[in-house]
């Protein structure tokens, strides 16, 4: 492949001089960017319960006898 026949850059730097780390960052935003719908991760994807925040809320205090005791528990 000749340098006549390769494609065209996608990207080009018009102004400043990017650091590699900068540039790198760029063209990761852009890759995410391209990436199909149906290569993504699933948002709603299962989780798993040890990630689950739900455990460490505290169910509600019932109302009644002994009630302000059982609070603690």
């Amino acid at each position: 492949m000749s340098a006549a026949e390769a494609d065209p850059p996608t990207l080009r730097v018009v102004r400043g001089e990017p650091s590699d780390d900068e540039l790198a960052a760029v063209v990761a935003v852009f890759t995410a960017l391209t990436v199909e719908p149906d290569e993504r991760p699933a948002e709603n994807a299962p989780r798993s319960r040890w990630s689950d925040r739900a455990s460490l809320v505290r169910p509600p205090v019932r109302h009644g006898p002994g009630a302000w005791r059982a609070s603690t528990f």
